[in-house]
């Protein structure tokens, strides 16, 4: 028996530890700490009777953060549990700003300054009157209830700013699933097709009219030119059910060589949303497409010249070329999840500002 429980809570805990785990601990660190803080404030009477029901407030959302983080079933997405959960922490952070002393709050002016600055751009007022208060400060001067609120207000909208990245993140990487899911069911269909139907649009060529070279066949023409009728029935016959097959599973390979490859240009990203993933799935359905499109208008002499392969091999390896060539389509996905990504702050957002400020003051 106890063999038994400690395997299914083995089971639990592995259960518990999928997707976003490392966040969801790093985000309940912070719950316990500010909790703490607060408690340690309250305890001590730093917190004057009229401001009580916003210490209040600020302990009902922490206890609301860590109920949205205590979710670990698989039917819900752990990731929108961990932003509502963010959301309640911002809260009662904002309400831990307005309990503290204004000598506190001073101390941690240049942190909340520098996440303003991460999240709003440079022209808004909220982050100019911030950044006026800081030089205020910094110059020896105080800080008042009223640049308090100030504070405050830009550091909520700032908070607002970076959820509307997440989310933009979020709704990028579902719409690039979505469609690599629509374009599997499209790749499985035309290969679903193409064995019920082999005879219907064979991918197979007839070199200089001397015969029939299909994908997993061929056939001689007998040395000499055929006629219209006699070509399309030496097609039905040499055609078959897993042409299509073949050459989807050689695009899919090719994709997939291409798609670990240019991940090399994709950073990683802290949003629980993983878009490098869903960027590399885009392009397998993709590639298996493009080997067969890439076939069938070399078949219909779209490119002149290439329109004569003479054995099997050259298909497929055409089919392989094609299948990477994928990359020529996806690439602009590749570079609009990029610029996904480097609109939600942090560090490397904040070294391009400096850039380019630095770029801007020099010319």
């Amino acid at each position: 028996m106890g063999d038994k429980s400690s395997f299914w809570e083995r089971r639990r805990m592995s259960r518990y530890e999928r997707g976003n785990w490392e966040l969801k601990e790093s985000l309940r660190s912070r719950v316990s700490e500010l909790e703490a803080l607060l408690e340690t404030r309250a305890g001590q009477g730093q917190v004057p009777a009229e401001a009580q029901p916003l210490a209040a407030q600020a302990f009902k959302e922490l206890k609301e953060a860590r109920e949205q983080l205590r979710h670990d079933h698989l039917r819900q997405h752990p990731a929108a549990h961990l932003a509502v959960a963010q959301t309640h922490y911002d809260a009662a952070h904002n309400l831990m700003l307005r309990l503290s002393p204004l000598d506190d709050v001073k101390a941690m002016l240049s942190g909340l300054v520098a996440y303003v600055r991460e999240h709003l751009p440079v022209t808004d007022e909220r982050r100019v009157q911030l950044e006026e208060i800081a030089l205020s400060v910094r110059a020896g001067g105080t800080l008042d209830d009223a640049q308090r609120e100030v504070l405050v207000d830009a550091m909520t909208v700032a908070r607002q700013g970076h959820l509307k990245e997440a989310l933009r993140v979020r709704s990028f990487a579902r719409i690039v699933y979505g469609m690599a899911a629509v374009l599997a069911v499209v790749a499985i269909a035309v290969a679903l097709l193409g064995g019920l139907s082999p005879k219907t649009v064979p991918l197979c060529f007839n070199p200089e009219r001397m015969g029939v070279v299909c994908p997993t066949a061929s056939a001689d023409g007998g040395g000499g030119p055929e006629a219209p009728g006699d070509v399309d029935d030496l097609y039905a016959t040499v055609a078959s059910r897993w042409d299509y097959l073949v050459v989807e599973f050689v695009g899919l390979v090719a994709a997939t060589v291409a798609a670990a490859t240019s991940l090399r240009r994709i950073r990683g990203t802290s949003t629980p949303y993983n878009v490098p993933v869903a960027l590399a799935l885009l392009k397998l359905p993709t590639g298996a497409l493009t080997a067969v499109l890439g076939l069938l208008l070399m078949r219909g002499e779209f490119v002149p010249g290439l329109q004569a392969l003479d054995s099997s091999a050259q298909i497929i390896a055409w089919a392989a070329i094609f299948g990477y060539a994928q990359q020529l389509f996806t690439v602009f996905v590749d570079n609009q999840g990029q610029s996904v990504l480097n609109s939600v702050g942090g560090p490397s957002k904040q070294a391009d500002k400096r850039k380019r400020a630095t770029q801007t003051s020099a010319g």
